[in-house]
C-alpha cells in the first residue's frame, strides 16, 4: 500500500465523486443526523500501489479534506484512507469474483470485525486487546446487480490509509527482522485469541456463523491449481542445483498427493479451530517502530478461513523469516504466540488448557504439520523468489532443512486427523 506521486481523478469504471465521498465521511461520521453536514473542500486520488502489487485489487490512496456545518469558520478535517476495488483485468477480475475474494475480506469487515468488538466489549479485562487491522469506513459488496447512487456498481471497500501513521512494508528480499516477526505473532495472537473465546463463550459454530468464509474444498481447490503452476518451476530450478537430489525426489513423491495434504491441513481441528488469516506473510503486513515498540498491523484478508491457528504461523515463519532467524529463534517465537493466545483467552474468560485441553505440547505438534501446508502455498507462488539471489537462497535453506526433518513427507498430512 505505498502510495505514488501520480494524481487520478477516477477509480474503475466509476470516478470518485464529491457525492460518494460524503457517503463514507457520514459512515466515519455516524453521529451526525443529516450527511449534508459535510462539506467536502478538497480531495486528490492516486493509486494505492505499484503497478503488479496487488493481484486481488485495483488500489487507489484518497486524501480528503472536509468541514462540518456548525463547527466554527476555519475548522477543517482530513482523512486517508485506502479503496479496494475489482481488478480491471479481466482474467483477475473473473479469479476475483469467482472465488469470492472480494465477498469475503468485505464480509469479514462488515460481520467478523464488528462481532470481535462487541464480544469484546462485554469483557470487563479487554480494554488492551487490539484488533490489529487498519479501520473499515464503508464497504459494498456486489455481485452484479445495478445499486443506487452513491454507492459504486461494484463491489468497494475503504479502508484507513495507516502509511500517514508511519506504517511501512516489510522487505521480502531480507525477510522480516525478530522484531518485526514477534510483533507479527502477537498480533495474529489477539485476533485467534478472539475468534476463539467467541466461539466457545457464545457456543456458535463460526463456520456456520460466517458461511462465507474459504471453505476447506474450495479453498483446496485454489490451492491446488497454484501448486500444479508452481512445482514444474521449482522443479527445473532444483534441477540445476548439484546435491540436491534428495529434495527434488521427496517433492515428486508428494505431487500426487498435494492436494488430500492441502485439503487435510487446512480443514478446522477442534478445539482449536478458528479464524485465520491463510495468507500471513510479510506483503500483507505493515509496521510502526521506533525504538521502544514495533506495532504490526495485517492487511488482505480475502481468504480468510476456518481453520487451525498454526497453519497462519508456519505460513508466516516458512515464508517472510531469513533462515538462521527462523532456525535460531522457531521455539521462542511460538513461545510467545503461546503466551499471548492464553493470557488474551484468560481476559477473555476462556482458559484454553483446562477447558480446551490444549497446551503447548500440541501446538508445537501442530505447527510441524502445519509446515508441510506453509511449504505447499509457498511453491504455489515459487515466482516471487525465483530470480532473486537472497530468496532463492532462503529458499533452498528451507527446504533442505524440511528435508532434514522429515516435513516432505505425505503421510504427515494425515497425522493432523487424530
Amino acid at each position: 500500500m505505498s502510495e505514488s506521486e501520480e494524481e487520478s481523478t477516477s477509480g474503475a469504471d466509476w470516478p470518485v465523486t464529491e457525492e460518494w465521498l460524503q457517503a463514507v465521511l457520514k459512515e466515519h461520521h455516524k453521529e451526525l443526523p443529516d450527511p449534508a453536514m459535510i462539506t467536502v473542500l478538497d480531495f486528490t486520488v492516486r493509486p494505492g500501489c505499484e503497478s503488479g502489487e496487488s493481484v486481488l485489487s485495483d488500489i487507489l490512496a484518497v486524501a480528503v479534506k472536509y468541514c462540518l456545518r456548525e463547527e466554527p469558520d476555519g475548522v477543517t478535517h482530513s482523512l486517508s484512507f485506502i479503496i479496494k476495488l475489482l481488478p480491471q483485468d479481466p482474467f483477475s477480475r473473473y479469479f476475483v469474483t469467482e472465488a469470492q475474494f472480494d465477498l469475503r475480506e468485505i464480509k469479514f469487515y462488515t460481520q467478523v470485525v464488528p462481532d470481535l468488538e462487541a464480544f469484546k466489549e462485554t469483557v470487563p479485562k479487554s480494554s488492551d486487546i487490539r484488533l490489529p487491522i487498519p479501520k473499515c469506513y464503508y464497504a459494498h459488496y456486489s455481485a452484479g446487480t445495478n445499486d443506487p447512487e452513491p454507492s459504486p456498481p461494484e463491489s468497494v471497500l475503504v479502508l484507513e490509509n495507516i502509511k500517514p501513521q508511519g506504517y511501512n512494508s516489510a522487505d521480502f528480499s531480507h525477510g522480516l527482522t525478530l522484531r518485526q516477526t514477534t510483533a507479527a505473532v502477537e498480533a495474529i495472537a489477539q485476533l485467534h485469541a478472539l475468534s476463539l473465546s467467541l466461539k466457545v463463550k457464545e457456543g456458535k459454530s463460526l463456520s456456520e456463523r460466517y458461511p462465507f468464509l474459504f471453505q476447506t474444498t474450495r479453498a483446496s481447490d485454489s490451492y491446488q491449481q497454484l501448486v500444479e503452476r508452481g512445482l514444474p518451476q521449482l522443479s527445473q530450478f532444483l534441477e540445476r542445483r548439484p546435491g540436491l537430489e534428495s529434495v527434488l525426489a521427496a517433492l515428486n513423491d508428494l505431487r500426487p498427493h498435494t492436494k488430500e495434504i492441502i485439503e487435510n491441513l487446512l480443514a478446522p481441528e477442534e478445539p482449536m479451530a478458528l479464524i485465520t488469516h491463510t495468507d500471513f506473510w510479510c506483503n500483507n503486513l505493515m509496521f510502526r517502530e521506533d525504538e521502544e515498540s514495533c506495532v504490526c498491523s495485517i492487511l488482505d484478508w480475502q481468504m480468510v478461513t476456518y481453520s487451525r491457528p498454526t497453519n497462519d504461523l508456519a505460513l508466516l515463519l516458512i515464508s517472510s523469516v531469513p533462515a538462521e532467524l527462523r532456525r535460531l529463534h522457531t521455539d521462542s517465537l511460538l513461545d510467545g504466540y503461546w503466551d499471548c493466545l492464553t493470557s488474551t483467552c484468560r481476559k477473555l474468560g476462556l482458559d484454553i488448557e483446562s477447558e480446551l485441553g490444549y497446551d503447548r505440547k500440541r501446538l508445537a505438534e501442530d505447527y510441524k504439520r502445519s509446515q508441510l501446508l506453509a511449504l505447499l502455498l509457498c511453491i504455489g507462488s515459487v515466482d516471487l523468489a525465483l530470480g532473486n539471489a537472497q530468496m532463492e537462497e532462503r529458499l533452498l535453506v528451507l527446504l533442505q532443512d524440511l528435508y532434514a526433518d522429515g516435513l516432505l513427507n505425505a503421510d504427515l498430512a494425515g497425522q493432523a486427523q487424530v
